[in-house]
């Protein structure tokens, strides 16, 4: 995809037993990486057998410093092939493709307090937002709930544990309903974790009556497998095999059909695409109920078929 850029692997260190730290710098050339806001991700490109595997990851490294870009990646215990190629693979000097950064998860610079809720490697957009909060001494605090995953060791949380601002959960969960009733007012929540945890912020919040609009969340949650289909995007006269390991979008990909899409994780809605036949199963977090069940539309990065094929409009 012409959008996807090279960067060579300057850096790889084991944060943890299940999570290593790449350094990516440019290269062709290119004095630095496109600027970026805190809480961007990239997408990036793992060679895998056959194919490419493109997955977002968090950026972690300072935003005012272009000169290279930083990830976080947790070793998956079922891989559809990106992060076991980055744990068991990838070494400094590779290549590797990545998109420009995107923005889904940007703090809101008018809160009064803004409160971050990490589940393990959750942590990683929140390594970004720390410089400029501090830049613009905003008032902050983080917690990690973790039993394996430290942020001292994090190089990106090193200049603030002195603060007293980040708190390690590894034993017990925090009492969210507690930690929630305390906050001042204005107070804005980020959450970034499984699903449970943030169902669990959410139920605290609405027992206390926050609003809606004061919570935020970011998950990328990776395509699950699923019983093989057809898909035939009929604008561009192209008829694909998506394999059970592969998403729908990223099986057009590979047949070279212009798609758009910015999270893969079926939350921004990017990807939308018009299904003009065929049965979709949906797995997005973006599509109301009334669109799911007219069956107008499906998001490739996540959704799949439940008829043996799939007609878009593409």
């Amino acid at each position: 995809m012409s959008r996807f850029m090279k960067a060579r692997v300057a850096a790889v260190d084991q944060i943890s037993s299940s999570v290593r730290r790449l350094t990516l710098v440019p290269i062709d050339g290119a004095p630095s990486f496109t600027p970026f806001s805190p809480g961007s991700h990239i997408v990036l490109g793992i060679p895998g057998e056959g194919r490419v595997c493109r997955n977002a990851y968090s950026l972690i490294s300072p935003p005012d410093d272009t000169s290279h870009y930083c990830i976080a990646v947790r070793r998956q215990p079922v891989s559809r092939g990106g992060s076991e190629a980055i744990h068991s693979r990838v070494q400094v000097g590779d290549e590797l493709e990545l998109s420009p950064p995107s923005n889904l998860f940007l703090p809101h610079w008018q809160a009064r307090h803004h409160l971050m809720l990490a589940g393990g490697i959750g942590i990683t957009p929140f390594l970004s937002y720390l410089p400029e909060l501090a830049r613009r001494g905003a008032s902050w605090e983080l917690h990690l709930r973790s039993q394996d995953l430290d942020a001292a060791r994090f190089p990106e949380a090193a200049p603030y544990l002195a603060s007293g601002n980040i708190t390690q959960h590894r034993l017990e969960r925090p009492n969210l309903q507690a930690l929630l009733a305390r906050q001042p007012l204005g107070t804005h929540v980020y959450i970034c974790g499984p699903q449970a945890m943030i169902d669990a912020v959410h139920a605290a919040a609405a027992s206390l009556n926050w609003s809606l609009s004061r919570i935020h969340h970011e998950v990328f949650a990776a395509p699950m497998p699923g019983t093989p289909f057809t898909a035939v995007a009929r604008n561009s006269e192209v008829e694909v095999e998506v394999g059970a390991e592969e998403s729908l979008l990223e099986a057009l990909e590979r047949s070279g059909v212009e798609t758009t899409s910015l999270c893969r994780g079926g939350v921004c809605g990017q990807c939308r695409v018009e299904l003009l036949e065929g049965e979709a199963e949906h797995r997005d977090g973006f599509l109301n109920e009334q669109e799911r069940a007219s069956q107008c539309c499906v998001m490739p990065c996540v959704s799949r078929a439940r008829s043996a094929r799939l007609v878009l409009d593409l």
